[in-house]
Parts: C-alpha cells; structure tokens; sequence
C-alpha cells in the first residue's frame, strides 16, 4: 500500500513527465501521442515505473525504445523541476500501459 506522500510525489513526477513530452521531449514522441497513465514510487524515492500508452498503437515498441535511450535527458529535465521536493532525483523506467489497446479490442468484438 502506498503512503500518502509517495501518492503525492507519483502525481506530481506524472505530471512533470506529461509536461517534458509535450516541451522538452517533443522530438522523442513526434508523431505519436503518448500519455502518461500510472506512475509507481518505490517507497524510498528512489525508483519510479511511468506507465505509458502510445496512439497509434502499433508505434508503442519504437515509442518505448526512445524513451528508453533518452532516459537520461527525460531524468536530467525531471530532476529540474523537482529538486526541491526529493533530494534523489528517482531512476526511471518507461512501461507499455496497453489497456487501451485491450479495451478497443473488446469493443471491437463486441460490435460485431
């Protein structure tokens, strides 16, 4: 179960990440929209699991390997703005959130 403060510092690092796409990532997720969905803190502040979904869906492994490679800058530009609230910036890992992906399938069958 996660504290109240780990909560609070999972909603701001989703928000902080949506806003690096938008800004300073652009270039990583052009062409694709990629939304963050989830972010898991590890109790100590020191780990974090952003779980993203990517539109159009078959683009989510190649979305997934830039992130991946530019994990370092995404890091670098989250650490700016949340300096003042951890004193380790957390170490990031990028996960394919694909239930959108699995909810539009069942749309899918259900219509027909």
């Amino acid at each position: 179960m996660e504290s109240t403060r780990q909560q609070k510092i999972a909603r701001q690092i989703q928000r902080d990440i949506a806003d690096i796409f938008q800004k300073e990532a652009a270039a990583i997720v052009r062409g694709v929209m990629v939304t963050v969905t989830t972010v898991r803190v590890s109790p100590d502040f020191g780990y974090a699991k952003i779980y993203v979904s990517v539109f159009p869906f078959d683009k989510g492994e190649a979305v997934l390997a830039a992130l991946k490679n530019n994990n370092w800058m995404i890091r670098r530009a989250l650490g700016q703005r949340i300096r003042f609230q951890l004193k380790v910036v957390p170490e990031l890992e990028f996960f394919i959130d694909d239930s959108l992906e699995y909810i539009e399938n069942i749309d899918n069958l259900l219509k027909e």
